[in-house]
């Protein structure tokens, strides 16, 4: 996995502005994204009463890391009425997948230029 694997999901430049581009907080700020969507995750089930909490979440975590659409799909999913709250859901799970993919790209970069040093 590398940087060419990016899917444009997220934003790098947003994380990079806010830490100077420095690798060791990127790599904190990107571990503590994954296990915040790993915790909050669980959530994302319209059978739990929660659910929009868990997106909430999620949509605050990804709007930091530059995760623009996944911070506006679980902005749509929070909306919407609970009828509609399973293909809601599972947009925020598709996006998140994404997010997430284009994380581990990037953190393998930071991994790669780690060994360079």
């Amino acid at each position: 996995m590398t940087l060419r694997d990016l899917t444009g999901a997220v934003d790098f430049a947003v994380l990079n502005g806010m830490t100077g581009g420095d690798d060791a907080i990127n790599e904190e700020v990107l571990g503590l994204f994954v296990n915040q969507a790993g915790l909050w995750s669980v959530m994302l089930d319209p059978k739990v009463e929660g659910w929009r909490d868990g997106v909430h979440t999620i949509r605050g975590a990804a709007a930091g890391i530059g995760a623009r659409g996944l911070a506006a799909i679980c902005a749509e999913a929070e909306a919407v009425d609970q009828k509609l709250a399973a293909p809601a859901v599972e947009r925020v799970r598709d996006a998140l997948e994404a997010a997430l993919a284009d994380v581990a790209a990037y953190r393998h970069e930071i991994m790669l230029r780690g060994l360079k040093t």
